[in-house]
């Protein structure tokens, strides 16, 4: 049994409330795990399960939290985060939890650090329901939703989108712990190198079936020690998400736009194609990704790429139109295809947030088509399952503009639900869901 200290809990509560605060949440977990000393010790393992089990079941934690507090979105976040925990090791964890009985002991004496003694009492008050409270389900869709750690509306739209038994097995997919994937860069080693670095360190390896420079192994993996990943061997990436620059397939002589280029994995991926010859314009919108980029890029020798920090939207009056023969755009979106690897993305989602996403979407592929040469190509990718973001905003382009053509994508995933698109199914082809649509700007 793990000795649970203050400490320890401590390094929990603040784990969880950065994660809400920083994208991926995984990224939020090491910066916290590091400087509490707890990255590499057994009580990694154990406090990184339980975040991302806290992450899967958030909706039906936070109903248990509602139901006998009040919404968790109105309480201190510190407050939150211990009530999340709490419930979830009490309602879903071991039974007689350690961690559960500690934290019960000492979150009170933790929380007065970030939070006023009246609150520390409600938060005792609440607890004490919490705790002699059972949950039920009201009907078919709540249990589909508690069974599955799915919200209930989003149910209803994959079960509009699979037969039957497919969005039974979807659900079992998407709650089962990823592979973790690295994308080797060819510009500094090769496949054979790297997949047999990764035998010598105790890994059993295996290739991607659709991207044969996409390396496979089952976790964990620290990051923070990898000299793969320090020295610009590899960057983690999903044949899925790899397979978006082998469709654009840009060549070396070309002028390539990444209209939404961070973190960098398919900015990073179209210079190795391109021989690092060319020009790829990557933009990005926020600073402090500008600079990850900038280290990124570095550190994977990749030397003809120049970074735009700015909306993308503004491109076609910053850069000039028809300046590319090659566009790519993967626009933030709701990542209900990667919900596997970003648990929290399928509990964050809402209709208005959906809506706010399909409208920035069809605005940056209005740009991505003013920033294309007659006879280039546009590749319009999202890591999505909903048609929204996907078949939809294909037939938005085709029927506003009469030069923009739809070039067909044929295999290695499933055809889309239009003709000549594709979609990666997270349970059929055990990688992240991706949507993918190619089109070409007519010469006139």
């Amino acid at each position: 049994m793990l000795r649970i200290t203050s400490n320890d809990i401590e390094a929990l509560l603040e784990a969880l409330v950065l994660w809400e605060k920083i994208k991926p949440g995984q990224v939020a977990k090491r910066i916290v795990f590091k400087r509490y000393k707890i990255i590499g010790t057994s009580k990694d393992r154990v406090f990184t399960a339980i975040i991302y089990s806290i992450a899967r079941k958030q909706g039906i934690i936070d109903k248990i939290i509602k139901v006998n507090y009040r919404d968790p979105e109105e309480i201190n976040e510190w407050l939150r985060a211990a009530l999340r925990v709490i419930t979830y090791e009490h309602h879903f964890g071991l039974k007689d939890s350690n961690i559960k009985k500690t934290l019960i002991d000492l979150a009170p004496r933790i929380l007065r650090k970030y939070v006023e003694d009246n609150l520390i009492e409600e938060y005792k008050k609440a607890l004490s329901k919490i705790l002699n409270y059972k949950y039920v389900p009201s009907n078919e869709i709540e249990k589909l939703e508690y069974q599955h750690n799915m919200p209930s509306w989003l149910i209803e739209k994959i079960k509009n989108l699979l037969p039957s038994n497919d969005l039974l097995e979807f659900l079992n997919h998407v709650n089962r712990p990823p592979p973790i994937s690295f994308r080797v860069n060819t510009l500094k080693a090769s496949v054979e190198e790297i997949y047999k670095e990764l035998k010598k360190q105790g890994y059993r390896p295996w290739i991607s079936p659709y991207v044969p420079t996409v390396v496979k192994i089952h976790g964990p993996y620290d990051y923070d020690s990898s000299n793969l990943l320090r020295e610009g061997k590899i960057i983690p990436q999903d044949d899925s998400s790899a397979m978006a620059s082998l469709i654009l397939n840009p060549n070396p002589s070309d002028v390539v736009v990444d209209m939404c280029a961070a973190p960098g994995g398919k900015t990073t991926h179209l210079a190795e194609i391109m021989k690092n010859k060319g020009k790829i314009i990557a933009i990005e919108l926020y600073r402090d990704r500008i600079k990850w980029m900038k280290r990124l890029l570095k550190r994977m020798g990749v030397k003809n790429v120049e970074l735009f920090e700015m909306d993308a939207r503004k491109a076609p009056k910053v850069l000039g139109e028809e300046i590319a023969d090659k566009v790519l755009l993967d626009p933030p979106c709701s990542s209900t295809g990667a919900i596997a690897k970003h648990p929290e993305a399928r509990w964050r989602l809402n209709n208005k947030n959906l809506q706010r996403l399909v409208q920035l979407q069809r605005e940056l592929l209005e740009a991505a088509v003013k920033l294309v040469k007659q006879g280039g190509r546009i590749l319009y990718t999202t890591c999505s399952i909903l048609p929204e973001e996907c078949e939809e905003q294909v037939k938005f382009i085709l029927n506003k503009y009469n030069d923009i053509r739809l070039i067909e994508i044929r295999g290695p995933f499933s055809p889309g639900l239009i003709k000549g698109t594709m979609r990666a199914w997270p349970h059929r082809h055990n990688t992240t869901g991706f949507f993918y649509a190619l089109f070409e700007k007519v010469i006139r």
